[in-house]
């Protein structure tokens, strides 16, 4: 079997970490609404590539998340007279009778992301004292709750879309697609306290519209967990330090999967063997 790696821009053989059997992480949906193609198309499209390796005699550990904490969900479920957890549930329950319906089959793990705090923290933690983080403090020496990952730490960071690192959002080669344009300054990290304006946000400060139960005391400040730290840490958490297909849909690879793929391996662990991204579903 040949898969297309979306580090590489190229097929290559299929080889497993662990002969016989494939670890396999799918990044699921940010619980906010009701299910769309797009994110159908996506199940669909992991769950064919799992079947497929059932079919060629692999065990799979398919682990697919779900992201039930989020700028997004606080903010909806705030606009329409709810608590984050209750909006999250809602729209939970919602994908996962579309993908019953649609005979998707269930994952070997389906972690959410609040369950996995912990984990954040500790790596978090780690990715600071291997110097490719840093907390910020206020004025009165205590932690502000905001952490960020130190991009220019990283110098592969740009690996997985083949683009430099740098702050003109510059090709690195012919590969680098148009799609996945760096934005040196990611409206969603945007915030004066940040040492360069392309490092983003591992851990977050409360903010204006957060609801008062939407956030966790750490040795940072309270606070709630930033995207990308949510899934470094629960495929580390189900996968272990190495596994073989990273997925998500297209509109993933940048800027969540490249910066997942640069934390993950600051803090002394492997990338997935190959990334995979479903592509969109257009008219």
């Amino acid at each position: 079997m040949r898969l297309y790696n979306t580090a590489t821009h190229n097929t290559s053989g299929f080889t497993t970490v662990t002969p016989g059997h494939v670890g396999m992480y799918v990044c699921g949906a940010t619980v906010q609404s009701s299910p769309h193609i797009g994110h159908i198309r996506a199940a669909i499209a992991f769950d064919v590539v799992r079947r497929w390796l059932l079919r060629l005699g692999y065990t799979v550990t398919f682990v697919r998340n779900v992201t039930d904490i989020d700028d997004k969900i606080i903010k909806k479920a705030s606009e329409n007279g709810q608590t984050w957890w209750q909006r999250a549930y809602i729209y939970e329950r919602e994908f996962t009778e579309a993908y019953n319906t649609l005979g998707v089959m269930p994952p070997t793990v389906e972690p959410r992301a609040t369950g996995h705090i912990n984990d954040m923290v500790e790596l978090i933690q780690r990715l600071i004292n291997r110097g490719h983080a840093y907390a910020i403090t206020g004025a009165n020496g205590n932690p502000t709750g905001n952490v960020y990952f130190s991009v220019p730490s990283w110098q592969d960071y740009g690996a997985l879309t083949h683009q430099n690192g740098n702050s003109d959002g510059s090709n690195s080669d012919d590969k680098s697609s148009k799609a996945d344009k760096y934005n040196p300054v990611d409206p969603a990290d945007a915030s004066p306290d940040k040492h360069d304006a392309r490092d983003f946000a591992l851990w977050k400060a409360p903010c204006d519209f957060d609801q008062k139960d939407a956030r966790w005391n750490t040795p940072f400040g309270a606070g709630r967990p930033g995207w990308h730290i949510e899934c470094s840490a629960m495929s580390h958490r189900y996968l272990g330090d190495a596994f073989d297909i990273h997925g998500g849909g297209l509109d993933l690879r940048f800027p969540h999967h490249e910066n997942e793929m640069a934390q993950t391996l600051a803090a002394g662990w492997k990338s997935a063997n190959v990334w995979m991204h479903s592509a969109w579903v257009t008219s």
